[in-house]
């Protein structure tokens, strides 16, 4: 198991590199849902942020059950980065995340309706060469 703190900078340069990745959580009757999202990750405060639409399933799932899991997958190359997970509204938390996305990915479409997941890193799972030392 790997924590933020202990990437290597191979780990913390993949985590910036444009992929996508999959956002796992649970449904209501506990089997899994996982979708394509961009996210970035901030490695000073060990969050994860996906910018999203109010309302639709993974943000449902992240308000019910507080807990979610991101992968980025490169060939054999791969990082799980979990842990609690919170909806964020405040236009100002949307506006942080919107700008590291723009900065990793590409200036997001408009929407009225966008929110934060922000996912606090406490598990940190990858290929052995992400690992410092």
């Amino acid at each position: 198991m790997l924590t933020p703190a202990i990437l290597s900078d191979a780990g913390l340069d993949f985590v910036t590199e444009r992929h996508l990745a999959t956002l796992a959580t649970a449904r209501a009757d506990g089997t899994p849902h996982s979708v394509p999202v961009g996210f970035t990750f901030d490695a000073q405060h060990g969050l994860v942020r996906i910018i999203t639409s109010d309302g639709n399933q993974k943000v449902r799932n992240v308000e019910r059950s507080g807990y979610a899991a991101v992968t980025q997958l490169d060939g054999a190359r791969w990082l799980t980065l979990e842990g609690p997970a919170t909806v964020l509204r405040e236009p100002s938390d949307v506006r942080e995340a919107e700008a590291r996305y723009t900065q990793r990915y590409r200036p997001p479409r408009e929407n009225p309706r966008r929110v934060v997941i922000v996912v606090t890193v406490q598990r940190t799972l990858g290929t052995a060469e992400f690992r410092a030392g």
